[in-house]
């Protein structure tokens, strides 16, 4: 689907365009928490004792906080004891552990294969649901607004993320051998995280349109384009996402999800032509 370029003449007629891209719904599927792994079983006969021991234990941290912050994540954002982010802590020891691990199995290293990783999924179907509602109005019947802060920082989080599934997909499935790549879980699939960054980068859009519609200064044609890059994204987010077999609870939902914004991305679009 094209977008027309803008022109002084398109700003004529009465038609209606959009006055506000409204308050964003975020569908996440449920997340996946690393179970306890024992390296001194797997990888007592091929590394020290002292790397066996740092390695067991930058997991063990992992796998604690994504146990504890699992079932909150969707909710709010945890302080601990000191002030801090519970979910700035995981990703620190995210970042502690990742090169450690990396720099074992690197240059095709024997080790490659030594450790069998497991997950729990951890789902909350009423919280899942709850995602899918707008939030109450305020008391004067409008919603909260947003600071522009706060739209920009959600921005960065959908780009990053949106990264990260790039990533996976472009570098990460590739290394992993055919046999492994066929038995993953379906959430898994090459299809499914292709539709989930599409999906970030498409969220991202959405808010971006939003700060253009309010500010002065976005002209009509930079209004269009964003229009126009988000039904992109959610098209193309529908047609990776379709013909998975994805007939379980949160497949089903995260379909109709996508489907939904391609269709509202669209409507948004023609009240810009």
């Amino acid at each position: 689907m094209g977008c027309v370029v803008s022109a002084p003449k398109d700003s004529g007629g009465n038609r209606r365009r959009p006055g506000s891209i409204g308050e964003l719904s975020v569908y996440v599927p449920g997340l996946r928490i690393p179970k306890p792994v024992d390296f001194a079983q797997s990888l007592g006969d091929y590394l020290s004792k002292n790397i066996v021991e740092r390695l067991s234990a930058l997991r063990t941290r992992i796998v604690v906080m994504a146990g504890q912050e699992g079932p909150t994540i969707t909710r709010t954002k945890r302080k601990t004891q000191h002030g801090g982010s519970t979910l700035a802590d995981l990703l620190q020891a995210l970042e502690d552990y990742l090169p450690v691990v990396l720099g074992l199995v690197k240059n095709g290293s024997h080790l490659q294969y030594k450790v069998q990783f497991t997950w729990v999924n951890q789902e909350d179907d009423k919280e899942a649901n709850l995602l899918l509602f707008p939030r109450s109005s305020s008391s004067n019947g409008h919603l909260p607004k947003v600071s522009e802060e706060s739209r920009r920082a959600s921005v960065d989080i959908f780009l990053k993320a949106a990264g990260y599934l790039d990533c996976a997909v472009k570098h990460v499935l590739p290394q992993l051998p055919v046999e492994l790549r066929r038995n993953l879980p379906v959430d898994l699939a090459e299809g499914v995280l292709r539709a989930l960054c599409l999906q970030a980068l498409g969220q991202a859009i959405d808010i971006q349109l939003g700060m253009a519609i309010d500010s002065t200064k976005a002209t009509l044609a930079v209004k269009r384009r964003l229009a126009c890059e988000m039904v992109k994204c959610w098209q193309q987010a529908q047609d990776n996402i379709m013909n998975l077999p994805l007939a379980n609870g949160w497949g089903e939902k995260h379909c109709l999800f996508v489907k939904w914004k391609y269709v509202e991305a669209k409507k948004n679009l023609m009240g810009w032509l």
